[in-house]
C-alpha cells in the first residue's frame, strides 16, 4: 500500500492509468478482478476492479449501482477525515464501467476477530461509518491490516440504502458513549452534507435524493444519541469472515 499522502497522484493513476493486466478474483459474490495499472510517468499500482455488468442482481439494491456506492463510501470517509477506505474511482475498464479501488496488501488470516483488541478506536470509527452509511455487508474479512500498520475497510457496495439495512460484525462497543473526537468529525460532516460541497459534491451524481435524505437523517440520529447503537435497536450481527 502506498503512503496515503500520495492520494492525489494515486487517484489520478487509478482514473487515467492503463490497465495492463486483469485477473479474475475467485470466490467473489460479484465479478471482481485484480488489475495492474500503469501511468504515463511510469507509476504503477494494483487495484480491484468491479464492473457494473458483473453484479449479481439483488432484490433491494438497483442493478449496476454498486460501483457508485463504493465511490460514495470513499468520499464519505474522506469528508469525515477518517481515511480508511482505499482510494476509489469509477471508470471504464475491460468489462465496462465499474469501481476501481487501490489494492491493499494484507494477510488474509488477519481480520476483525484477530485485530479488534489491538485497534479499538479504528473499529469504533469503522462501526460509526457503517451505521452512517447504512452498510449492509461488514464482514470480518472486510477489515484489513496493511504492512504499514493501517486498518482499512473494503467492500462498500451495499451501502446508502434509504431503508435501514445495517449488517455488521462490529458490535463490541454497543451502548458505549461515542468518543468526543468522532462526534466532532460527524458535526463537521453535517455542514458539508447540508450543502453537498467539498468532498461530498459528487454524491448527488452517485446516490438518489431519498438515499441522501436518509444519510442526513442517520447523521442527525447519531449526533442526538451520542452512544453506539445496540443490535436490537436497528442492526443485525453479521459474524461472517
Amino acid at each position: 500500500m502506498n503512503d496515503y499522502g500520495q492520494q492525489g497522484s494515486l487517484l489520478g493513476l487509478l482514473q487515467r492509468g492503463s490497465i495492463t493486466s486483469c485477473a479474475l478474483v475467485p470466490r467473489s459474490s460479484n465479478y471482481t478482478y485484480l488489475v495492474s495499472m500503469e501511468g504515463d510517468d511510469g507509476a504503477s499500482c494494483d487495484a480491484i476492479y468491479k464492473p457494473g455488468q458483473g453484479e449479481n442482481p439483488l432484490r433491494d439494491f438497483p442493478y449496476g449501482s454498486l460501483s457508485n456506492r463504493e465511490r460514495a463510501s470513499f468520499l464519505l470517509a474522506e469528508a469525515l477525515g477518517w481515511h480508511f477506505v482505499p482510494p476509489t474511482i469509477v471508470r471504464d475498464g475491460p468489462y465496462g464501467a465499474g469501481s476501481v479501488q487501490l489494492y491493499v496488501d494484507h494477510d488474509p488470516s488477519r481480520h476483525y476477530f484477530t485485530l479488534r483488541d489491538k485497534y479499538p478506536l479504528d473499529f469504533q470509527r469503522m462501526f460509526l461509518f457503517d451505521w452512517l452509511a447504512n452498510n449492509a455487508d461488514r464482514k470480518a474479512g472486510h477489515c484489513l491490516l496493511s504492512p504499514e500498520g493501517t486498518i482499512w475497510g473494503i467492500d462498500h457496495g451495499l451501502t446508502f440504502h434509504a431503508v435501514p439495512k445495517l449488517r455488521t460484525v462490529i458490535w463490541d462497543f454497543a451502548g458505549l458513549p461515542i468518543p468526543e473526537q468522532f462526534l466532532m468529525d460527524l458535526e463537521r460532516l453535517g455542514l458539508l452534507l447540508e450543502r453537498l460541497e467539498g468532498p461530498l459534491a459528487e454524491l448527488s451524481d452517485l446516490l438518489t435524493s431519498p438515499e441522501i435524505e436518509a444519510l442526513t437523517g442517520r447523521l442527525a440520529a447519531i449526533l442526538a444519541r451520542q452512544h453506539f447503537l445496540e443490535p436490537y435497536e436497528g442492526g443485525v450481527p453479521w459474524p461472517w469472515i
